[in-house]
């Protein structure tokens, strides 16, 4: 394809969708540029491995851009993109054949219309008591702790910020799934924290 229009100025992201769809690749490629640290980030939570996390990437554009013309528009692009990297980062977390969770489309329900978030409160900040890469270290090893399937709502929702609608679009789960998945999540980390800062023999210290 060639280029058949001009990027506006500024970013557009419904503008750039249809200049894409024309067959201007810069649009695309303006597109990319937008949002592939997201994609690569969101992959590396959810892989927890470098290359798995470039490889992602790639095919999770490769793939958007060869199947543009299913983008309907009923949803933001941004959210299509990240529920082609969340599928890709699945599958290799499949192929690694160590994930005995509960598969992605299996409801989990909680019988709750609302969940609060559920994580501790301690009296200190951690991050007055270890430097930033430590306390970013037991972050990533706590996260990494998680199940897949758990690992994955807790980084669309708290560390991409997605809505909770938007996540359960998302995954192709009910709204109650991702509460309770996030919920979960939470407690876990939590639990996994609380231990660790025990068995450190410091006092509680709240974070989260």
């Amino acid at each position: 394809m060639t280029p058949t229009a001009s990027v506006p100025t500024g970013f557009d992201e419904s503008a750039l969708v249809a200049q894409a769809k024309a067959g201007d690749q810069n649009a695309f490629a303006e597109l990319v540029n937008r949002y592939e640290r997201k994609i690569y980030r969101l992959a590396k939570n959810i892989t927890r491995n470098d290359e798995d996390a470039e490889d992602v990437l790639q095919d999770a554009f490769l793939k958007a851009y060869t199947h543009l013309d299913n983008f309907k528009g009923d949803s933001k692009f941004y959210t299509w993109i990240v529920r082609i990297a969340v599928n890709e980062a699945l599958m290799r977390l499949r192929k690694r054949k160590t994930d005995r969770s509960v598969p992605l489309d299996e409801p989990v329900e909680l019988g709750e219309e609302t969940v609060q978030r559920e994580i501790a409160v301690w009296e200190d900040n951690p991050e007055q008591q270890y430097s930033q890469e430590e306390w970013r270290k037991i972050l990533d090893e706590a996260v990494d702790s998680l199940k897949p399937d758990f690992r994955t709502v807790f980084v669309l929702r708290d560390i991409e910020e997605l809505s909770t609608e938007e996540t359960a679009e998302t995954l192709g789960i009910s709204v109650p799934a991702v509460k309770s998945r996030l919920l979960r999540a939470r407690l876990a980390l939590r639990e996994r924290l609380t231990r660790q800062f025990k068995r450190k023999g410091e006092n509680l210290l709240g974070y989260l």
